[in-house]
């Protein structure tokens, strides 16, 4: 009985042996070799996983990296330059110029605003409601104003407020592009960050539609187009849109619009500012595209600080160089 057992574990044994060899030859030859550049830039990258880079979350994105299987756009929105810069030095390459991006959505257009064509009861979701009957305003154009986007949004910088209005926190949007995505009415887009003059409006109702179903619509007038300094505006389909590869943030179109579809989101603006050596020849005051120079000729002219936005149209047209932009941002682009 002994020598069964004993001839049993010794049978067992050499199995043993036999199956443990055979693996430890196939864990040589199929080995994966993990480059451990990958663990360094899934640990610099944010974990937020939200997919803006266009991988399965921030380990696909480490892995694709170090493969070599990106374009040259790869960017993380939530990580920014900075993140960028560090993956680069892991990777033994030049950091490329990325502009970081903010989400706007082109619609103002709230229940004080815009006028509701139905009452919507049911589930709190923009996509929801467009299937069951379409927008429940009467601007077919406008934000639905169910909170979808705020739903979606995995940094908490999309909210609603009380009037139905959706607000985009620039301090905490890293410009992931989920709330685009999710949006049925497409109303919401990625600018880049430093621009601050936004169209609110998305209609292309003609003016007198358009107004009677909100009070901050775009109608179409063109004044916009046709005072914007830098030609970076435009009208489509009776819509103003901006150029923003154009766009200096000078204000202009926000200062001429008539109903307020033109957001200037700058906080302070800077003033001009005419100094004594004024000549009075007239050509500030021509150019002033809000009227805020006034003065008789060869007399020093004034500057209504009130109405002025800090454009510096004036100050290219001055023939003594007496005129200069004091404070807040200065009449170049906004950097803020």
């Amino acid at each position: 009985m002994q020598s069964v057992v004993a001839r049993s574990m010794l049978a067992l044994s050499g199995m043993a042996a036999i199956f443990g060899a055979i693996l430890a030859f196939a864990s040589r030859i199929f080995a994966v070799h993990r480059d451990p550049r990958v663990e360094k830039i899934a640990e610099i990258l944010p974990g937020a996983n939200c997919g803006a880079c266009g991988y399965p979350g921030c380990q696909g994105f480490a892995e694709a990296l170090v493969k070599g299987e990106v374009g040259e756009g790869a960017y993380c929105p939530p990580g920014g330059p900075d993140v960028m810069a560090k993956v680069a030095e892991i990777l033994g390459v030049a950091a490329g110029e990325v502009v970081p991006m903010v989400a706007v959505v082109h619609c103002n257009g709230g229940r004080s605003n815009a006028v509701e064509r139905l009452e919507y009861d049911g589930i709190e979701d923009c996509r929801a409601a467009i299937l069951v009957g379409g927008s429940p305003k009467a601007c077919i154009f406008g934000c639905l104003g169910l909170g979808t986007c705020s739903a979606v949004c995995p940094f908490d910088a999309v909210t609603l407020d009380d009037d139905r209005v959706v607000h985009i926190d620039r301090e905490k949007c890293t410009g992931c592009g989920k709330c685009v995505e999710a949006c049925p009415v497409n109303i919401i887009e990625l600018v880049p960050m430093d621009m601050r003059v936004h169209v609110k409006c998305s209609s292309h109702d003609k003016g007198k539609r358009a107004k009677e179903v909100c009070k901050v619509a775009c109608i179409g007038c063109q004044l916009c187009a046709k005072k914007c300094p830098h030609d970076a505006i435009h009208m489509e389909d009776d819509l103003a849109v901006i150029d923003y590869a154009k766009c200096q943030n000078c204000g202009v179109c926000a200062a001429v619009c008539p109903t307020g579809a033109i957001v200037d989101d700058v906080k302070a603006r800077p003033k001009a500012s005419i100094g004594s050596d004024c000549v009075g020849s007239g050509k500030c005051k021509e150019v002033c595209p809000v009227k805020a120079i006034s003065g008789e000729p060869g007399e020093r002219h004034e500057v209504d600080r009130g109405k002025c936005i800090g454009c510096g149209l004036c100050i290219e047209v001055c023939p003594t160089k007496s005129i200069r932009i004091v404070g807040a941002l200065g009449h170049q682009k906004a950097k803020v």
